[in-house]
């Protein structure tokens, strides 16, 4: 992967003015900000049914399309905000696009964000868990093979556009090296945050290079959504405890392990399996795998198997009614936690943001979450099991060809050429899954 020609780390940075995270004014004309909201919720519609692999794929595809083809937000914008997510409980990637939501029209655009993207993959882990017996995990399997090798493609065009947008010196690069090295041989839940920060800090000792706001606004921490997170998290577990009411002890589960996960889906996986399979038995150990493994084939968020284990936790109550209400209280309860935080910080990082030190921090924070990409493209990559293309023909001893690197190499160039969009590329590796099945 190619970086940008660095700079010297001694070179001035030049006055540029701060970016603005919070949401726009309401000066522009109401119409134009309905007709802007209606196509961003379209753009995370189709994002919803074709972003497949994890929190990296999913950075990949709102690269592509949010700020390559559409502008939303800048590249240093989206590395900035996933950094942001990355800090706090809760799924990175849900985090990510809803607070986009509120950048480009406030908490209303944010809430309908948030519902539009976790819908459809909240809704297949439903229908999986009404159909269990007979729904056939190695057939989902095989109908997306070929777009998980796909997806490490979107990864790796990622970094690669990501890190020429973000690293300029000399330090960076050296940031986006460590991180990446780091992160590939260390696979642990506290690294990632750990990483963003020590970035951070190395950078920070330069903000004297930094232009100095002359008219700061004041800063005002608002804390409704922090009350919020804190007062659903306590009266979840106290209606819990005093009514029995399943859906309700359900909510308050999801709820509380929403609040502590950092990591993303791979952490809540064990953290759920022992909550719901060891300790309360509501569902047996090869019917939690099963949904593991189907929530790897889904798009959208991984944090959607709580439906699916809230749905099969209801199954004593008897009647799908019921079986839809515990789906609903299990993804509420997993996705409102990093909502409210992410609402509660957003609304005064944009103040935060324009003192010289945390803008200083920005520098190296950016850098690591590029080396984060660049680690995820490896990651991603080794679990994919390996398959072989025959060639029609024969070059010396050479009969066939590695298929997957072939795939991650031709999706990258689709990528580079800018001519293919995103979902026919989905689209086609999903035909090619039900065609070879």
């Amino acid at each position: 992967m190619t970086v940008p020609a660095s700079v010297p780390d001694s070179a001035p940075h030049p006055a540029v003015p701060p970016i603005s995270l919070a949401p726009p004014p309401r000066r522009s004309g109401k119409r134009t900000r309905r007709v802007r909201g209606i196509i961003f919720l379209k753009d995370v519609a189709g994002l919803s049914l074709t972003a497949f692999g994890g929190p990296q794929a999913h950075l990949a595809m709102f690269f592509r399309l949010l700020v390559e083809k559409r502008r939303y937000i800048t590249a240093a914008e989206l590395l900035e905000l996933q950094a942001l997510c990355a800090l706090l409980p809760g799924p990175t990637s849900t985090q990510t696009i809803t607070v986009i939501g509120f950048r480009l029209g406030g908490p209303n655009l944010a809430y309908l964000t948030l519902l539009v993207w976790m819908l459809p993959a909240v809704t297949l882990m439903t229908l999986a868990a009404l159909t269990l017996s007979r729904l056939d995990p190695a057939r989902v399997a095989a109908l997306v093979q070929f777009v998980q090798p796909v997806a490490v493609g979107f990864v790796a065009f990622s970094a690669y556009k990501i890190s020429e947008k973000v690293i300029h010196t000399k330090t960076s690069v050296a940031l986006l090296v460590a991180a990446a090295m780091l992160a590939y041989f260390f696979q642990l839940p506290w690294m990632l945050p750990l990483l963003l920060l020590a970035g951070g800090a190395v950078t920070t000792v330069r903000y004297r290079k930094h232009a100095i706001v002359q008219e700061k606004k004041p800063l005002r921490v608002e804390w409704a959504n922090f009350f919020l997170w804190f007062g659903t998290l306590a009266g979840a577990a106290a209606l819990g405890h005093f009514t029995q009411w399943l859906p309700v002890r359900l909510f308050e589960n999801f709820y509380r392990n929403g609040s502590l996960v950092f990591g993303g889906g791979q952490v809540l996986a064990p953290l759920l399996y022992t909550e719901f399979v060891q300790f309360k038995h509501y569902l047996t150990g090869p019917e939690f795998l099963s949904g593991l493994g189907l929530v790897q084939a889904m798009p959208g968020p991984n944090f959607s198997i709580a439906a699916y284990i809230g749905a099969l936790a209801m199954r004593p109550a008897g009647g799908t009614g019921l079986q839809i209400l515990g789906a609903l209280v299990g993804a509420a309860g997993i996705f409102l936690p990093g909502t409210f935080l992410i609402f509660f910080v957003i609304r005064f990082w944009d103040r935060l943001r324009q003192y010289r030190v945390v803008q200083a921090s920005l520098e190296g924070i950016n850098a690591v979450s590029a080396g984060l990409v660049c680690a995820a493209t490896f990651l991603l990559y080794h679990p994919l099991p390996d398959r072989l293309l025959a060639l029609p023909f024969h070059l010396g001893p050479i009969h066939s060809l590695p298929l997957n690197p072939l795939l991650v190499g031709v999706t990258f160039l689709l990528l580079l050429w800018e001519k293919v969009p995103s979902v026919a590329i989905v689209a086609a590796a999903l035909l090619a899954g039900a065609l070879i099945n």
